[in-house]
């Protein structure tokens, strides 16, 4: 029996967040922690519309802060599947910034997330596959097996 078969812009989602005084550090500007819960959230969404499963985070890629987003700026996090795998799916997310008054946009994150879709009794289970379609979405599907292999190989270390 053949899987069932999705692509990547099925299941995208953008959120947008007002950074408010209670999200900021000492310097005014997004707490880390708070970006990687919406990073979290805007791909745990993503996950779950693509298997719609309950999922689970199951890892996070390295994640570097490239530029701040003050108090009063808009998040933007745009999240897609890149890749799947029986369970897994691997789960892209920008952030970037916008200042209200200029719409000036800045990116300042970026991290890749896997989620295994789970059953009624919290087991893997079995994952739609993706079907890229454009050249963009075949690149990001051909980077992210690069990287599922590197994990997988990180992991018998």
């Amino acid at each position: 029996m053949s899987r069932e078969q999705k692509s990547p812009a099925e299941s995208s989602v953008e959120m947008r967040e007002l950074v408010l005084p209670n999200d900021t550090n000492s310097h005014g500007n997004v707490l880390g922690g708070k970006v990687l819960h919406l990073m979290d959230l805007a791909c745990a969404m993503v996950a779950m519309r693509h298997c719609r499963r309950p999922v689970v985070t199951a890892a996070m890629d390295n994640v570097e802060f490239l530029a701040p987003i003050p108090g009063g700026h808009f998040m933007i996090l745009k999240a897609m599947v890149n890749h799947t795998g029986h369970s897994s799916m691997e789960i892209g997310v920008r952030v970037e910034g916008e200042d209200p008054r200029t719409g000036d946009i800045t990116h300042t994150s970026s991290a890749y997330l896997t989620f295994v879709a789970l059953d009624d009794l919290k087991n893997p289970v079995e994952v739609p596959e993706l079907t890229p379609t454009s050249e963009i979405e075949k690149r990001r599907f051909q980077e992210a097996s690069e990287r599922a292999q590197a994990r997988k190989k990180h992991r018998q270390d």
